[in-house]
């Protein structure tokens, strides 16, 4: 994380401007802050740190990847039972003035907002993926935000509508897993991947082909396979080595064939999956076919 971006922590639990303000804090020996409230929305991502989130008397232990989005008046406050611990996290404030003009625009910017105001559903969790991105998306309107280029002024507002779109867009379409999308795209997106394992597949590249969210994709691996879809198409890739191997191909050339890009990634995620290196795989088994 760049040094500059980070901000010094203070106390103040008001805001100075006007729509938003944002914040990234890395703090060690950090005070906890008293109970409060604000009359505007926050969201809070954390990073890093033993932290209980403390909200109307309900508590929320934070993991990295937890999202919480406190609305105004709902009083909380951090618990750091070990302040020797990095605290790390992004702080992103909203004021309802501006939560009114995006609702003017579409409501679809206001689906957390609405859900938390409604239901007092506060903590929210992002895998990896959907945690990098929304990531990179907050430290893109940081450097904007610290920044002096040309176009600074236009370009705030469309960072931070982008991040609020985000936010709603994930959590929406992990509480709607099975809306408007095609039955069919489980068993295409694997048969698209069996029959491309020797380019370049990526999380992004497979949403563009099949016109769908990155993250519907991603949650629909996960939920129906129960691993991610890096490691799917790792493991289609090993059988695929493996079952050239076993009609003679040596390891050192079949890996480039299907997609890994170095002999040593290959060596260490074959070993994992099937116990033993290529080499001794291939010895063993094409000296007994039955044994495969």
């Amino acid at each position: 994380m760049k040094r500059e971006l980070r901000s010094a922590f203070n106390t103040r639990q008001y805001m100075l401007a006007r729509d938003f303000e944002i914040f990234y804090y890395s703090d060690l020996h950090f005070q906890a802050v008293k109970p409060h409230a604000h009359d505007y929305y926050e969201f809070y991502l954390f990073l890093e740190g033993n932290v209980t989130m403390i909200i109307n008397q309900q508590k929320y232990p934070l993991q990295y990847g937890d999202m919480i989005l406190v609305p105004p008046g709902v009083s909380h406050y951090a618990i750091i039972p070990d302040s020797n611990i990095p605290y790390r996290r992004f702080i992103f404030w909203l004021s309802q003035d501006y939560v009114t003009s995006l609702l003017k625009q579409s409501p679809d910017y206001i689906y957390l907002m609405q859900q938390a105001a409604s239901t007092s559903h506060y903590l929210y969790h992002f895998d990896p993926e959907q945690f990098n991105s929304v990531q990179n998306k907050i430290l893109k309107l940081l450097e904007e935000t610290h920044s002096d280029r040309y176009g600074r002024s236009a370009a705030i507002p469309l960072d931070v509508n982008d991040l609020i779109l985000s936010l709603n867009r994930i959590v929406y379409e992990d509480q709607h897993p099975n809306t408007s999308h095609d039955p069919d795209l489980l068993p295409d997106v694997s048969q698209y991947i069996e029959n491309h394992l020797e380019e370049e597949l990526s999380l992004d590249s497979l949403a563009e082909q099949f016109f769908v969210s990155k993250y519907y994709v991603s949650h629909l691996f996960k939920k129906t396979y129960g691993i991610s879809i890096h490691q799917y198409i790792m493991k289609k890739r090993l059988d695929a080595c493996r079952n050239a191997m076993l009609a003679g191909k040596q390891p050192s050339q079949v890996f480039l064939e299907y997609g890994i890009r170095d002999y040593s990634s290959f060596f260490r995620a074959f070993k994992k999956e099937y116990g033993m290196s290529p080499k001794e795989y291939q010895d063993v088994y094409l000296k007994d076919p039955d044994r495969h």
